[in-house]
């Protein structure tokens, strides 16, 4: 099993049990970094969130049922108190426990199934090439993403090609201009931030409304992906959840990033790109 999988088996058979990201990580037997984002590439779904989500269906159809302790089905859920489990369940459901045990029905609330993995990969991922880049400097129109709104990131790259001109200290022009795609300031939560941007000499002129990062030296293992860039999610949950467990290599927990060069054409999508992980030395 990859290691999406095997987290997906201890979350599901140890759902009536408190359990820490680090306890999923280990028995998945990656990094807390890694398991984060493998998890996500392989279902969209952060991986506490999908552990709570599953916890407070459980927890709903428990309602619907009759259960007459809320508090019991609170401590359950891992949730200290009636007031917590009804502030996450209300979060979730956009109800009440009461209400849903007063109604004796869950089938007009979204529920979470339990995920039956899509294995959804590459047959082939050609072997990266490895390379240690020296530190650098990348500006761009910016957002904060989760699983839940990764579609936004086109709409990133829309506001990157009306806004790039305003971009002072750019390296590189024309043909020259290389564009990335970083993935930054990652949260347990799988939230991070995503900047659709260019290399900068420095930021001292950088208009506000623009996101930066500068990425530290480090060694990074470089993927080319040769397919339309809308299906970079399968090559994604390759690499994370197919090639760096069998590697031997371990992840670093330090920024990823896409890096568009003049064969990538912008307008449809086409030309290829490359896919920068960092891993450790």
């Amino acid at each position: 099993m990859n290691p999406a999988q095997r987290a997906l088996w201890y979350i599901e058979s140890h759902l009536a049990e408190p359990m820490t990201l680090d306890e999923i990580a280990a028995i998945s037997g990656v990094s807390r970094f890694h398991i984060v984002r493998a998890f996500a590439a392989a279902t969209g779904l952060p991986v506490i969130r999908y552990v709570r989500a599953r916890r407070l269906t459980e927890a709903a159809r428990s309602l619907a049922d009759g259960a007459p302790d809320i508090l019991s089905l609170a401590l359950e859920a891992d949730y200290g108190s009636h007031e917590a489990f009804t502030r996450a369940f209300r979060d979730q459901f956009g109800t009440t426990p009461e209400a849903v045990r007063a109604a004796s029905c869950a089938s007009h609330l979204k529920l979470q199934e339990p995920i039956l993995m899509d294995s959804t990969m590459l047959d082939h991922l050609a072997p990266p090439r490895f390379e240690t880049v020296k530190a650098f400097l990348v500006a761009g129109p910016a957002e904060r993403i989760s699983c839940d709104n990764g579609a936004m990131i086109p709409g990133l790259w829309q506001r990157f090609h009306q806004e790039v001109a305003d971009i002072p200290a750019r390296v590189g022009q024309g043909k020259d201009q290389v564009a990335y795609g970083v993935c930054c300031n990652g949260d347990d939560a799988g939230n991070f931030d995503y900047i659709a941007g260019v290399e900068v000499a420095d930021f001292s002129d950088l208009p506000r409304r623009f996101g930066r990062i500068r990425i530290p030296q480090q060694r990074y293992a470089v993927f080319t992906h040769t397919e339309h860039v809308a299906s970079i999610r399968r090559t994604v949950n390759t690499i994370w959840n197919q090639w760096l467990p069998a590697s031997g290599l371990e992840a670093a927990d330090a920024p990823s990033f896409e890096r568009y060069g003049e064969a990538f054409d912008p307008a449809t999508g086409n030309g290829g790109f490359e896919i920068w992980v960092p891993v450790r030395e």
